[in-house]
């Protein structure tokens, strides 16, 4: 009786050993995670290193902000800089615009509420459609199984496939990138992606030129043991701005405060 239902469960076990598929899965779920994590907030730390030609810090800029829900879609309010409170002339700037924001928001006319708020959707969107190319676009291997903080994963490196068309122009980055995937044994989310770029990469008509060997990591985190969310950001990155400036930089952001927004919530000022 255990060897037959080990072989009818042979191709279930087998496919889920399979990278592709493992990736595929992936994607499919990271579509349905991209509903729960609309709902909640959090604040975000923006740090940007400007390097010197040998990878020194020349200079440092640390923002802070309260990312949260206001009539439906996010505000982000400045809390924070080179992490210290703002000062009392600052805090009045963004107490002044959060009190504007509202008062605009609140004035809508539901057409136009609906609007803003399809609006926001569509970008949000428009940020995962290059995913849905993914399986396709890459050739997979099973690196093999690590142990993260989030708990265990399938490690899974991924390579351009030869001679891969992209069909969106938000994919046409995808044959000059390799990446390593993390994905949860579980539930199939992504924990960790590190992608390296393999040639360089060109932007808004040329405008922007990313260099051949910059790097993103992006790590997540289960939170509330319901949604997969951001925990950091790293861009690591030299570019080529207008064809006439050369930049080295590091873009280090972190998530953090994760809380639900109530759906009866509204946004108030924090001036006492």
């Amino acid at each position: 009786m255990r060897f037959f239902t080990l072989i009818v469960c042979l191709p279930a076990i087998l496919g889920a050993q399979d990278p592709r598929e493992i990736v595929r899965r992936s994607v499919e779920i990271d579509r349905k995670n991209l509903e729960m994590a609309r709902s909640y907030t959090y604040l975000e730390r923006q740090e940007v290193r400007e390097l010197d030609g040998s990878g020194k810090i020349k200079n440092t800029e640390v923002q802070t902000s309260d990312v949260t829900l206001l009539e439906g879609s996010p505000y982000r309010r400045l809390v924070a800089r080179n992490d210290h409170p703002l000062s009392p002339k600052e805090q009045q700037r963004e107490e002044d615009k959060l009190r504007k924001s509202v008062e605009e928001r609140r004035k809508e006319t539901e057409e136009e509420r609906e609007r803003r708020i399809a609006d926001w959707e569509r970008r949000r969107q428009r940020q995962r459609d290059p995913l849905k190319e993914l399986p396709d676009a890459f050739d997979f291997r099973l690196a093999g199984e690590e142990a993260l903080a989030s708990g265990e994963v399938y490690v899974i490196d991924a390579m351009p496939k030869p001679g891969y068309k992209p069909q969106l122009p938000s994919a046409a980055y995808f044959p000059k990138v390799k990446a390593r995937l993390w994905i949860d044994k579980n539930d199939y989310h992504w924990a960790r992606i590190d992608v390296e770029t393999l040639d360089t990469i060109s932007f808004g008509g040329f405008l922007v030129r990313l260099a051949k060997g910059s790097r993103l990591v992006i790590e997540q985190a289960h939170v509330n043991q319901e949604v997969w969310l951001p925990k950091s950001v790293t861009l690591r990155a030299s570019a080529r701005v207008a064809l006439i400036m050369n930049v080295r930089r590091e873009l280090i952001m972190t998530f953090s405060d994760y809380k639900k927004f109530q759906v009866d919530s509204r946004v108030v000022s924090t001036a006492q």
